[in-house]
């Protein structure tokens, strides 16, 4: 008999991760592939003397779609296979890391500075000199973790700027350099390290321009930049799944960010993939046809 789970966080659930959950159950059940879903809340895992010890369902795979690192490496750890794995998810969850991991690589990236360690709220004024001067205003200032948009700000000020800086000095974050115009980039979903499906997500109201945040999307044709951004991106990374998000100006394209769990609802809305089904046949195909 086959069998998976969908591993999902306990203590967060919103319509988009329902339809996602719900989504893939029916496609991995179409694949023949009897499924349940778990919150990761609820499973026992622990370390004990000299391993892990992690009580899951019986399963050939899970498709991990919360962010917990440590959950993932004990799952991993005890022997089940992750569709993303923990390593992919660790690098893509940071985005300070994500950067750094890709550079090198023949991938364009805003410059982007990371925002020093602090212990205790402190600042001589030359760390924000800095950021001043490499990325004028306005300036992009993000948590280096987050989704849909949260803990994504614009400074457009000294003033602004300081004050960002206030409030997050003791949180992980970063500045990074202002692309285009604002409230539009490129959504690029990539399944087995292949673009499937490309939407132009916009924004009148906002810089960012997350569909969460009431952005629209449209389905659009991939550059054979953009394409290849997306597809590189997404090996070096290690995903079999992936929504790389793609900014550009009048001096080309950028990679902006890397998701390991992106929400797929509204990019199969907008151009009519399946994005379900394709992951679903290609996590079915790597487990039971081993597929490359």
């Amino acid at each position: 008999m086959k069998r998976g789970i969908i591993a999902v966080n306990g203590y967060f659930e919103n319509a988009a991760s329902r339809g996602q959950t719900e989504e893939l159950r029916r496609a991995l059940e179409q694949n023949g592939v009897a499924t349940a879903t778990v919150k990761t809340n609820a499973l026992a895992l622990g370390v004990r003397g000299e391993g892990v010890y992690a009580e899951v369902p019986p399963c050939d795979f899970c498709v991990f779609l919360d962010k917990d690192v440590a959950v993932a490496r004990m799952l991993e750890k005890s022997g089940v296979k992750l569709f993303n794995g923990a390593e992919a998810i660790r690098l893509c969850d940071d985005k300070m890391l994500t950067f750094i991991s890709l550079s090198g690589e023949g991938i364009r990236m805003p410059e982007s500075i990371s925002s020093p360690l602090m212990y205790k709220e402190y600042d001589d004024g030359a760390f924000l000199d800095g950021v001043e001067r490499r990325l004028g205003y306005p300036t992009v200032v993000k948590k280096v973790y987050g989704s849909m948009g949260a803990g994504v700000f614009l400074a457009r000020n000294r003033g602004e700027l300081e004050s960002y800086f206030k409030e997050f000095r003791l949180v992980p974050h970063l500045y990074q350099k202002f692309i285009g115009k604002g409230g539009t980039d490129l959504r690029i979903v990539t399944v087995g390290g292949k673009a499937v499906a490309a939407m132009r997500r916009s924004n009148g109201a906002d810089f960012r321009s997350n569909i969460e945040l009431g952005g629209r999307g449209e389905c659009v044709s991939l550059t054979e930049n953009q394409r290849r951004i997306a597809e590189r991106a997404s090996a070096l990374l290690g995903l079999e799944y992936a929504g790389v998000d793609i900014l550009s100006d009048e001096t080309g394209d950028y990679l902006c960010e890397v998701n390991s769990n992106a929400f797929f609802g509204g990019i199969e809305r907008a151009t009519g993939v399946n994005v379900a089904k394709l992951y679903a046949d290609r996590i079915c195909g790597k487990i039971y046809r081993r597929i490359t």
